[in-house]
C-alpha cells in the first residue's frame, strides 16, 4: 500500500511541477534542468556523491565536502540538488566535479544515476528522501551517510502508515543527527547502533565564513559611524513590521537582503521604504555626496552576500519569522557576536530555540514589540554587548561536526582504497 501511495506522489507531482511551469519560473526551471540525463565520465579515483534538496542543505554540506577534498584531493566530488534555488546559485561552484539536478525518482533513473556516478560514498544531507535512490543504492552495497540530520515525531516515518518511509531510513550505513531527540527517534524504529550525535555542519560553516571575512567597501562607505542593522532573507510580512521604525528614524542605516530578488519584489520592497537604493546603484550614489548623505536605507539586490553584511550590524534581524515556512539562518548573523531578533515562528528550528534560551536571540510579534526591543538595546549598551557576546559563544560553543563525520569516514576507510 505505501509503494502505491509513493508512486501515486510521484506520479502527481511531477504533473503539478509541470503545469506550474507554465507561469511559476521555478517550477519552469525545475523542468528544464531534467530535460536530459547528465552524463559523466568514468573516472579512475574514487567518487563521493553528495545530494542537497536546496542551497540551505548544501551550505550544510559544504564544510565536509571541502574538507574531504583538502584531505583526499583526487576524489571526484558530484554535487546534486532537488530545488532550483540550490542549482541556480551553487551551478558553478568550483568545489565539486559535476553539478546537476537529481532526476526525478523512478527505479530506472536510481539504476541509472548509479551506474553513471559509480560513487564510492554517498552523502544525504539532513533530509529529502527518494525511495528508490536509497534503496538502490543499499542493493549495490554503497555506503550511504545522513548528514546533520533532523528527525521530528511528525514525520512519516513515525507514523502507522510510515512502512515506506522506515524502508528509506533502513538504506542508511550511518546517521550523523543533531541532536538527543532525533537518536530517541531512531531507536524507537530499532535504529541504534548506527547513529550518533555530532550537531550541526552548519556552525563549521559559519565559523569558517567569519574567520575568512573580506571587507565589503561600498557597505562601510554607506554604514559609517552610524549605528546599523541588517535584515536578511526577508518576506513582506517581516518587511511591514519595519515601515514605522525605519520612517522615524533616519539617523539609523538599515541594509535589508530580501529573500527573493526578482524584479517585481525588489520594486515592492523599494515603494515600501521610500528613498531607499538597490545596491547596484551604491556606486554611483556615493559619488553624489548630498544623495549619499539622505540616503539611509540600502536594499541588496543580489545573492551572496549576506553572510558578510551581518559583521556590519550593530543588531541583526532573520526574517522568515511572520511565515508559516519559518525563520532563515540565525547563525550567520550570531556567529559575529549580534544579538539576532526574529519573529514568532522559530520553534521547529533547534538553533534559533537554544539561542533564545542563551539570551541572544529575540523573539518579536509585532512592530511594537520591535521598537520597544531596539529601545531597550539603543540605550543599554551593556546589555547590547552582553547578547552580542552570547551569541558569539554560542555559536563557537557548537563547533566540531565535520571533524567528527570525518573521523569516521577515515576510521572505517570509506575512501582508501
Amino acid at each position: 500500500m505505501g509503494n502505491l501511495l509513493y508512486y501515486l506522489f510521484l506520479i502527481f507531482y511531477h504533473l503539478g511541477i509541470r503545469i506550474a511551469a507554465l507561469w511559476n519560473p521555478k517550477a519552469r526551471l525545475w523542468v528544464k534542468g531534467r530535460k536530459e540525463f547528465p552524463s559523466i565520465v568514468p573516472h579512475q579515483n574514487k567518487t563521493i556523491w553528495m545530494h542537497c534538496a536546496s542551497l540551505g542543505e548544501f551550505e550544510q554540506g559544504r564544510p565536509l565536502l571541502e574538507k574531504i577534498k583538502h584531505v583526499y584531493p583526487k576524489t571526484k566530488i558530484v554535487l546534486t540538488f532537488f530545488s532550483p534555488s540550490g542549482y541556480e546559485v551553487m551551478k558553478n561552484y568550483q568545489g565539486a566535479d559535476h553539478i546537476f539536478y537529481l532526476p526525478m525518482d523512478s527505479r530506472r533513473n536510481a539504476l541509472k544515476m548509479i551506474d553513471t556516478i559509480r560513487p564510492s560514498l554517498v552523502l544525504w544531507v539532513k533530509y529529502e528522501f527518494w525511495y528508490y535512490y536509497l534503496t538502490e543504492l543499499k542493493k549495490n552495497n554503497i555506503p550511504v551517510l545522513m548528514v546533520s540530520g533532523l528527525f521530528m515525531e511528525r514525520q512519516p516515518f513515525f507514523k502507522w502508515y510510515g512502512g515506506i518511509w522506515k524502508k528509506m531510513l533502513k538504506s542508511f550505513t550511518y546517521f550523523f543527527v543533531q541532536n538527543k531527540s532525533s537518536q530517541e527517534l531512531l531507536k524507537t524504529l530499532g535504529i541504534s547502533n548506527n547513529v550518533s550525535i555530532c550537531g550541526d555542519t552548519r556552525f563549521d560553516r559559519v565559523i569558517e565564513i567569519a574567520e575568512k571575512f573580506e571587507p565589503l567597501p561600498l557597505i562601510e562607505k554607506f554604514c559609517g559611524n552610524s549605528k546599523v542593522i541588517v535584515a536578511g532573507s526577508t518576506w513582506e510580512e517581516d518587511e511591514e513590521e519595519w515601515t514605522h521604525y525605519v520612517k522615524t528614524h533616519p539617523e539609523i542605516k538599515f541594509i535589508f537582503a530580501p529573500h527573493e530578488i526578482d524584479s517585481e519584489n525588489m520594486k515592492d520592497v523599494k515603494k515600501e521604504f521610500p528613498g531607499s537604493v538597490f545596491y547596484s546603484e551604491l556606486n554611483e550614489i556615493q559619488t553624489t555626496n548630498e544623495q549619499q548623505r539622505t540616503t539611509h536605507f540600502l536594499i541588496i539586490d543580489n545573492i551572496g552576500m549576506l553572510s558578510k553584511l551581518y559583521r556590519y550590524a550593530d543588531i541583526t534581524f532573520v526574517g522568515g519569522g511572520f511565515g508559516d515556512d519559518g525563520i532563515h539562518n540565525v547563525l550567520e548573523a550570531a556567529v559575529y557576536g549580534k544579538p539576532v531578533i526574529h519573529g514568532p515562528e522559530y520553534e521547529r528550528f533547534a538553533e534559533a530555540v537554544e539561542l533564545v534560551d542563551s539570551g541572544a536571540g529575540i523573539c518579536i510579534t509585532n512592530a511594537l514589540e520591535l521598537e520597544k526591543t531596539l529601545n531597550e538595546l539603543w540605550q543599554d549598551q551593556t546589555l547590547l554587548k552582553t547578547k552580542s557576546e552570547m551569541a558569539r559563544q554560542y555559536v563557537y560553543s557548537k563547533a566540531g561536526a565535520t571533524k567528527k563525520i570525518m573521523d569516521y569516514i577515515q576510521e572505517k576507510r570509506l575512501l582508501t582504497n
